[in-house]
């Protein structure tokens, strides 16, 4: 330690969470409760942090079950749409008609939605709301300026104090301060576009169905919401997303509704348009010496299948049953050897899946005619395969594979 690092103000934490957003928050409420042995947890950063996103997550059906044993799901329920049905079609503005390439959920053996679309404030609240009542300590150590291991203990330096625990979590976003302090890089690469987000009021029922058209300068997705609201969620090029977001309100409802298509019918903007730019981006490493990144800090990927948050609370069950199964056994949480088990249960399928969202979006974000051609031919031989598309439905249900308990439904 140098000579400037700020006096610890409390005393060592087991679990120092570096972020208050959603991962660290809903990583926060996975360490406490039920859980035995009791662990001492720190969250650094303000309640409320995102409250206010505009955007609607898909919640996946494993991390749906996770989020009924954390106690968060009841608490957003009432603020959640199940989806039945995903259509997806490949056309242009100009067409009158757009022809359904693929359908998912519809027609198959399972009657269960192949998600649920969140507002991402109602997860905010709830997960607030549960961290208010625990045993969780917020802290605010100020501007993060340092990151030291010494011996068995991690200190992350702010500029107001240093907080002390045995093992760190990066939750601080896509910009992740802590994992440049540790010198973990990256790789990845700015997509030249922009997602758009807001909410609109549909005229038309939509029947819990959700549709992605997949447009020559990027996919335009309706996700639907209670009360028969969407969810806008599309991509860009950045100039023509920050047009569209400056539009007027009148503006804004012509444009979406030529996107939509004549079947959705009239559709009302209740809130502004949101343009945020879009990329790829993996850590090389997802752990350093009693360091382990989470959430947007150890990936970023493009939004087109839904799963960017999804990710992010995968890697919270399964950093939580490491975390709880060490302290069970008496081993040292933050040691190397422990969080190798966390690398290894989410690397390979967070680059596996970074590798097919980046692919869909270059295949489907352009016009040329042989690959249009290419792409439909595949989309309908892929929509009569009903046990393949079974097993994709899985695949994003985060059930498949070696899965944590907490997507289970089972305690950590």
């Amino acid at each position: 330690m140098n000579g400037n690092t700020p006096k610890a103000q409390t005393r060592p934490f087991d679990v120092v969470i570096a972020g208050s957003g959603l991962t660290g928050s809903i990583l926060a409420v996975a360490l406490t409760g039920k859980v035995r042995p009791q662990l001492r947890v720190a969250l650094c950063g303000r309640a409320g942090a995102d409250r206010n996103d505009p955007r609607a997550y898909a919640i996946a059906p494993g991390v749906r079950l996770m989020l009924e044993v954390l106690g968060i799901w009841e608490r957003v329920e009432t603020r959640a749409a199940p989806v039945m049905e995903m259509r997806i079609t490949d056309s242009r503005l100009e067409d009158v008609v757009r022809p359904l390439m693929l359908s998912l959920g519809e027609g198959t053996d399972s009657d269960a939605p192949l998600a649920h679309i969140v507002p991402a404030g109602a997860l905010a609240e709830a997960a607030d709301s549960i961290l208010a009542e625990s045993a969780v300590e917020r802290v605010d150590p100020g501007t993060f300026r340092g990151f030291e291991t010494d011996g068995g203990r991690a200190l992350l330096v702010g500029s107001n104090a240093t907080v002390e625990g045995t093992l760190v979590v990066a939750a601080d976003g896509a910009r992740s301060v802590l994992r440049e302090m540790a010198g973990i890089r990256t790789v990845g690469w700015d997509y030249g576009q922009s997602g758009v987000v807001a909410t609109l009021q549909a005229e038309i029922p939509h029947g819990n169905r959700a549709v992605q058209h997949f447009l020559p300068d990027g996919p335009f997705a309706l996700l639907p919401l209670p009360d028969n609201l969407y969810s806008l969620v599309c991509s860009m090029p950045k100039d023509r997303a920050d047009a569209l977001a400056a539009l007027a309100a009148d503006e804004l409802k012509a444009e979406l509704e030529a996107r939509a298509g004549a079947e959705i019918g009239p559709l009302t903007p209740l809130t502004p348009a949101v343009a945020f730019p879009l990329g790829l981006h993996l850590a090389r490493s997802f752990i350093a010496p009693r360091l382990a990144l989470a959430g947007d800090a150890a990936h970023r990927m493009h939004p087109l299948a839904g799963q960017g948050q999804n990710m992010g609370l995968r890697d919270v069950a399964a950093l939580a049953q490491v975390i709880v199964e060490a302290a069970r056994l008496g081993q040292d949480i933050g040691g190397l050897d422990v969080l190798e088990r966390y690398q290894r249960w989410r690397r390979f399928d967070t680059v596996q899946f970074a590798m097919v969202t980046d692919g869909l979006n270059r295949l489907f974000s352009n016009d040329i005619g042989i690959v249009r051609a290419l792409r439909d031919t595949g989309l309908g031989i892929f929509d009569r395969l009903s046990g393949l598309k079974r097993q994709a439905v899985r695949d994003a249900a985060g059930l498949s594979g070696d899965v944590p308990r907490l997507l289970l439904g089972l305690p950590a």
